[in-house]
């Protein structure tokens, strides 16, 4: 085939994966089966064709046929079509007996290339029998499956979790990087130095767009940071270490190999401590290269530098415990050890959400922008999942809320979200109505709310005709409902320098709301 021409079995592929499950077994696969050697070998692309469809749309009561189908084509004379086989098995959903059938095919066979793409399958399926092989010794393409299959067993036989309340004691070096949207580290150090859980054992090292290091001074859980609500994910930085030895040395690498120093960074002593304070059970992580995508190829070396420096820590690529991530910086990369939380423990009232709602990191802002005053009584227009509110209510000091929004689906949701809040002691209304229409009904009273909270719509996700009448009546409203002295806390898509006369604008922060600045605004009501 010339260089630039279709590939034919490319194209067949594709047919094939664009049928429905239905024609594909019962039509497609008996012609497959009655066919020639040759025009076999010229199909191979439905092997590939049923793996995939029937991963994604194939029914339960056809696994084992589709299974023992592939089985069979195992032991096909023609090698490519074996070499497919092998492949789409892992996509059926493989057990002991198709791990102890290609098991049987790699100790039979001599061909190191049949050998090469067993050991990938098995690297895909295997479990403690393909681990009792390679741990009992076993050819180098197999061996080279050690830790993805270690990684398998692992997640199968003791499933790990994060501990929250277990204290790191030596963090000698250790730097503790909270990132979240530009704009909003002021929010972020201002908690970290006022909240009682950080106050003493962390220090503000640095402020950077996007970005706020701590530098530990006393023991610390993971709780101790979780209780910080302003944040969007937290890394740990690893300090200096001394490179570990490997339990197989590899080749001295020159000192410029940067995957050899990430390697290092990742199974230091630093590291591990930090790993076997938080973890419970098996060590397992995924490796994230922000801003260059998947890299296969670096992710797959890397690993393996890692593995041989310490094999009690395990790459995966299902529910691991820890991302790696590798930051891009000026003087090559940087890591942080990330704490996979799911979902994340501060927000365990978010039971459901809507679409365009407030990230929960972002509400917490807004809540902490609006400060806190006793016999709170507070209204969000667009309530959404209810975010704002319930992260106001967190803070303490409120008597009733009130959300309203034109989506009823929003409004079941926000009901639900508060409920599992559990905050009792706080009188709720929530309202399917137009936030122009919501006061004059007669469910706010007059002069009565001290503080509006809200994150409007943008026009971004949710498409809205005028933006800036929405925005323009949003601070008529405010203006004609807030107390004397209120606050209307939100975030604003406009630059509106005088938006209503009876507004005072008080402290006003650009923050990135994903390619577009937004501001996060603070306005008092004026006296009469």
């Amino acid at each position: 085939m010339k260089s630039g021409e279709p590939n034919p079995d490319k194209q067949l592929y594709c047919r094939l994966r664009a049928l429905s499950w239905p024609q594909l077994w019962t039509a497609e696969t008996p012609r497959f089966n009655a066919a020639d050697p040759n025009q076999r070998r010229q199909s191979v692309a439905l092997i590939r064709a049923v793996g995939v469809v029937f991963s994604e749309s194939g029914p339960a009561e056809h696994k084992d046929a589709v299974r023992r189908w592939l089985l069979g084509l195992l032991h096909d004379p023609c090698e490519i079509i074996q070499r497919y086989a092998m492949n789409a098995l892992p996509k059926i959903g493989a057990g002991p007996g198709e791990e102890a059938e290609l098991l049987s095919l790699f100790r039979s066979t001599t061909l190191e290339r049949e050998q090469k793409y067993l050991a990938r399958s098995l690297e895909k399926i295997g479990g403690a029998a393909t681990l009792h092989s390679i741990q009992q010794g076993s050819p180098p393409f197999l061996s080279q499956a050690e830790q993805k299959v270690k990684a398998s067993v692992a997640r199968a036989q003791s499933p790990s979790a994060l501990r929250m309340r277990r204290l790191l004691s030596d963090f000698a070096g250790l730097r503790i990087h909270l990132r979240g949207r530009r704009g909003l580290e002021g929010f972020v150090r201002r908690e970290a130095e006022e909240s009682v859980s950080a106050r003493g054992k962390f220090r503000v090292a640095d402020v950077r767009p996007g970005l706020v290091s701590l530098t530990p001074l006393a023991p610390f859980a993971l709780a101790d940071i979780y209780a910080l609500r302003c944040f969007g994910t937290v890394g740990f930085v690893p300090g200096p270490f001394e490179p570990p030895r490997p339990s197989s040395p590899p080749h001295p690498p020159r000192a410029e190999d940067p995957v050899a120093a990430l390697a290092a960074a990742i199974a230091s002593p630093s590291s591990r401590r930090v790993f076997q304070a938080f973890t419970d059970g098996t060590i397992r992580y995924r490796l994230n290269f922000v801003s260059r995508g998947h890299q296969r190829s670096l992710v797959r070396r890397l690993a393996g530098r890692v593995f041989a420096l310490c094999p009690e820590i395990l790459n995966d690529a299902r529910n691991v415990t820890w991302t790696i991530d590798i930051q891009p910086g000026g003087r090559g990369h940087a890591l942080e050890l990330r704490p996979n939380l799911t979902p994340d423990p501060r927000f365990l009232y978010r039971r459901q959400d809507v679409p365009a709602a407030s990230h929960p990191p972002l509400a917490a802002c807004l809540a902490r922008l609006a400060g806190r005053a006793g016999h709170e009584i507070v209204w969000d227009p667009f309530c959404g999942s209810g975010s704002e509110l319930m992260e106001r209510v967190l803070l303490g000091g409120v008597r009733a809320i009130y959300g309203s929004d034109r989506d009823p689906a929003a409004i079941a949701i926000a009901r639900a979200n508060f409920a599992a809040l559990r905050a009792k002691s706080v009188n709720t209304t929530f309202v399917r109505s137009d936030f122009r229409d919501f006061p004059a009904a007669g469910a706010l009273g007059s002069d009565l709310l001290t503080l509006i909270i809200t994150n409007p719509p943008m026009g971004r996700r949710v498409p809205l005709a005028d933006v800036r009448r929405l925005m323009e009546d949003l601070f008529r409203v405010a203006a004609a409902v807030l107390q004397p002295g209120g606050r209307l806390v939100l975030a604003n898509p406009l630059p509106m320098d005088n938006p209503h006369p009876a507004l005072k604008l008080q402290s006003r922060q650009p923050v990135d709301f994903g390619g577009f600045d937004c501001r996060l605004e603070l306005y008092r009501k004026l006296p009469r």
